[in-house]
């Protein structure tokens, strides 16, 4: 999105990510977010509210991302779009990945 505003086409980017009907966000919240990054996720999840699906895994709970997005009324502003109508997961117990060990995937490469 950064690029795009600095070309730009963020206006047009924004139309192509509204028509997309599944939005995935994986591994949200892992990494810090600076003041133009929250600002591009407010945008994008406030165009299509409604109208599309959004996942998002995290292994921070969503009660810790107030805390996170570190701007109350933009969190406040993206929390009510991403939880108001959430269907929430908690998953309990060990990461499969360690439980299952080497992924099929990576155990049959030869290096």
């Amino acid at each position: 999105m950064r690029i795009a505003r600095g070309d730009g086409n963020f206006s047009r980017s924004l139309a192509t990510l509204a028509k997309i009907d599944l939005l995935i966000l994986d591994d949200w919240a892992v990494a810090p977010l600076c003041q133009a990054k929250r600002n591009d996720l407010l945008e994008i999840l406030d165009d299509p509210v409604g109208t599309r699906s959004t996942v998002m895994s995290s292994q921070l709970a969503p009660l810790h991302w107030h805390a996170f997005l570190n701007d109350p009324t933009l969190a406040d502003a993206i929390l009510d779009r991403v939880l108001h109508a959430a269907h929430r997961l908690a998953l309990a117990g060990e990461s499969q990945r360690k439980l299952d060990g080497e992924t099929p995937l990576l155990s049959s490469v030869t290096l």
